[in-house]
């Protein structure tokens, strides 16, 4: 911890300082600086209005009577009246970082700057969290002092009193929190990368450059665990990469631009990589380790790709092979992910509320015995469908019911209209206006002893909090109508 203050002193002394959003990570910002101290002037900027109680209260705490709080619409107003600059993750900025003529950072560019030989950083469009926790359960399980934070809903800056020149800190990553850094882990994990954010970043290439941080800055000497599909360019990362293919989940978009079906191309391209799966074995540079499907209640062909990738950076971490199959049993898995919820009207319900592309609803699919229904839609960003339309019109994925909701609902019911006039005609695609409605409409329509998802391939906001609000929904609009 000490490290860390002392560089915050040296950064602020004498400075003025603005804190941009005061959320989660803000409030953890707040404190930091105070225990600090040395700050010329310090100011809190944040599109939510204060009251003025709670300015005052702030001031309190703080003993700085001067404290200045910009608010409200125009709240990114005043950056460059500042030296330094703490953005929170999520806010956009109004313009590009070197146009305010101020420094601009972060909690997590500043505790990379002076941890990062000790952190191994996770990021990827989707399974990040489950791979970030996972790899923490494991090391916590085989006596290695880890400590969890970032993404995960826990702030750098609130750790720091549990990180020791020993402690091994695995930091979830969102695209967010590495979108300006000029920092990266000593060890990386870049899982995979799927349209997504479109409404934050515009274009996917912003997004994905946003992303690329997590090895962009990395050096000799550094490893990085890469999927297949998101393989640096040649030159474009300092660190040794061990390559990661999923076998079964051959990606379309692969670099050479090639889909080859032929099962035994496909086996002999994954042998070449460093981490590699055949049904349920993990292959790891020439060793395999045999995950029985009983040892673990994570579901789906995603979360073994997952799971090889943790049994790689764990055991060069010092975790062996028995270790990490003793881990398994005892990891749960976060909520909605697939969580199942219980068996009502003699239908099984899942709740896979954190489907925010149409990649993850496939995923759901798969993974799901006797999946009858599914239930779609929320805030439409603009990402594409069609390759969830295209799955959805396939004679080998024939679900029952294919449930859409809100604005992104709208939009999948009538591109289907338009690109699958015979999905469409076909009595499954069934447009309501929100979940509630749906839920009603999927115990009307499921079949007994068959299953229904919510996987919505969509955002929530604007509908409800996150997706934590909306799984909650959901599990309590299912268990309402058990009650009837």
């Amino acid at each position: 911890m000490e490290a860390l203050i002392e560089e915050l002193k040296r950064l602020i002394k004498g400075k003025r300082v603005l804190i941009l959003g005061f959320g989660r990570e803000g409030k953890a910002t707040f404190r930091r600086l105070l225990q600090a101290g040395g700050a010329a002037k310090l100011a809190i900027a944040d599109q939510r209005e204060f009251s003025g109680k709670e300015q005052r209260e702030l001031r309190r705490v703080a003993s700085m009577p001067d404290l200045h709080f910009w608010i409200g619409e125009n709240y990114q107003s005043r950056i460059g009246e500042y030296d330094l600059v703490f953005r929170s993750p999520g806010i956009v900025l109004e313009r590009e970082p070197e146009q305010y003529g101020t420094t601009i950072t972060s909690q997590a560019e500043l505790f990379l700057q002076v941890y990062r030989k000790q952190v191994i950083g996770i990021t990827g469009t989707k399974g990040k969290s489950t791979t970030t926790t996972l790899l923490y359960h494991v090391l916590k399980e085989n006596g290695i002092p880890a400590v969890l934070m970032g993404n995960i809903g826990i702030p750098a800056f609130d750790c720091l009193e549990e990180v020791t020149p020993e402690t091994v800190v695995v930091f979830e990553f969102s695209c967010h929190q590495l979108e300006y850094n000029s920092c990266s882990p000593h060890k990386a994990i870049y899982l995979n990368l799927f349209e997504e954010h479109l409404d934050h970043y515009g274009t996917f290439a912003r997004y994905q450059a946003a992303k690329e941080n997590i090895y962009r800055h990395q050096e000799p000497g550094d490893v990085l665990y890469c999927g297949i599909q998101v393989l640096p360019e040649p030159g474009s990362c300092a660190a040794e990469i061990k390559v990661a293919y999923p076998y079964g989940e051959y990606p379309e978009n692969r670099k050479n631009g090639e889909n080859e079906e032929n099962e035994e191309t496909l086996i002999s391209e994954a042998c070449e990589a460093d981490i590699w799966l055949e049904d349920h074995v993990i292959h790891y540079q020439g060793e395999t380790c045999l995950v029985p499907a009983d040892r673990t209640k994570l579901l789906g062909h995603h979360n073994l790709y997952d799971m090889a990738i943790v049994y790689a950076a764990a055991r060069e971490l010092g975790v062996t092979r028995e270790g990490f199959l003793a881990a398994l049993p005892s990891y749960q898995p976060l909520p909605h992910r697939l969580e199942y919820i219980g068996t009502v009207q003699k239908i099984r319900f899942y709740d896979d509320s954190i489907s925010t592309i149409g990649e993850t609803a496939i995923q759901a699919l798969d993974t799901l015995p006797n999946a009858d229904t599914i239930l779609i839609g929320g805030m439409d960003r603009g990402i594409d469908y069609q390759a969830l339309i295209q799955y959805f019109a396939s004679e080998e994925h024939p679900v029952a019911n294919i449930i859409l909701m809100e604005a992104t609902g709208a939009r999948i019911a009538e591109e289907i209209r338009q690109l699958e006039p015979e999905l469409a005609k076909s009595g499954r695609v069934r447009l309501v206006a929100h979940l509630e409605e749906a839920v009603d409409l999927a115990f009307q329509v499921t079949k007994p002893g068959a299953a229904c998802v919510l996987s919505p391939a969509a955002a929530s906001y604007g509908i409800f909090r996150d997706f934590e609000e909306r799984g909650r929904r959901f599990q309590e609009f299912v268990k309402e109508r058990e009650k009837k």
